[in-house]
């Protein structure tokens, strides 16, 4: 296990100041339309290309030997150099199929993932998205992981393993930076996946789980229960976590955690994104949800004890 005092607290507390500013200013003003926003940057296009792994490309990757089966999606960032060493921001997709009435939609695929994008503007850290698999590991989950209703997510687990540290031994990826984010179906994982058992938590040294968070509700598969995610919870020991959602969300978040953990563990922050919608294509808007998540992947960065 990683040890109870982690540098990486240091850094959470580091920037607590420009945390209760962004939270303060996020929650001063009812939440808004993203459509009333005007983005500030673009999304890539075409979202993944084709080819092999380079400075600047988003493209598709496999374990060793696999052609066909589901595959990751790695951007390596447009400053890469193999001779030096980078974090890692690894992305879990929400689930697919959703649209609301607010036109926000997912597709539940890696390719369409949006956060590592918005909070690194494509340089600094490597960022790689992962699927989740069906219970046999042949084909990606697009909603949830593993077959209902046991939502089994051993595959899962053994293909982010896989693909992790490929990344790490191939493209100069540090193991003793690597932050776990998710969107939804993605940010439950963070938890109820990223600390499932002690051989996967150890994969993480920050997690940013971006609207919902286990254990708060009941969702379908298995120990989704408070007492569950809080067990799950006891994995995390000091390494710190950046919730944001939209609407009210991170409040109800809050108000939860208050009740499972004692005292307050003060590596968690907390953020409003200032919209209304169930989009990760918030971090396309210059807001100060995006200002403090930066600051705080910042500070990871700069706090890598491999800089030491």
């Amino acid at each position: 296990m990683r040890p109870l005092i982690s540098p990486y607290l240091l850094a959470a507390l580091a920037v607590s100041l420009v945390s209760a500013t962004a939270l303060a200013q996020s929650e001063s003003a009812p939440p808004r339309l993203l459509a009333d926003s005007v983005a500030d940057l673009a999304l890539p296009s075409p979202r993944v290309q084709t080819g092999t792994p380079a400075a600047g490309k988003r493209v598709f990757l496999r374990p060793a030997g696999d052609t066909t089966g589901p595959a990751a999606v790695l951007a390596l960032p447009s400053n890469w150099s193999a001779e030096e060493v980078w974090p890692v921001f690894v992305e879990l997709p929400g689930n697919g199929g959703y649209r609301d009435s607010r036109g926000d939609t997912c597709t539940g695929l890696p390719e369409d993932c949006s956060l590592g994008f918005g909070l690194t503007a494509g340089r600094d850290w490597i960022w790689l998205s992962l699927p989740f698999l069906s219970a046999d590991g042949s084909r990606t989950a697009i909603t949830w992981w593993g077959d209902a209703p046991e939502y089994n997510p051993s595959a899962t687990l053994e293909f982010w393993q896989q693909i992790l540290q490929s990344v790490l031994r191939n493209y100069s990826g540090d193991s003793q930076c690597v932050v776990l984010a998710g969107f939804s179906r993605g940010a439950i994982a963070c938890n109820a996946l990223g600390l499932h058992d002690d051989r996967t938590s150890q994969l993480w040294t920050a997690f940013l789980p971006y609207s919902h968070y286990d254990g708060v509700r009941r969702w379908p598969y298995p120990d989704s229960t408070p007492a569950a995610a809080a067990e799950r919870l006891q994995r995390l020991q000091q390494r710190p976590q950046f919730i944001c959602a939209e609407g009210t969300q991170t409040e109800i978040t809050r108000k939860w955690l208050a009740g499972h953990l004692e005292p307050a563990a003060p590596q968690f922050q907390f953020h409003a994104t200032g919209f209304v919608n169930h989009s990760d294509h918030w971090v396309l808007h210059d807001v100060p949800a995006r200002r403090a998540a930066r600051a705080w992947l910042q500070q990871l960065r700069k706090q890598r004890p491999t800089l030491k």
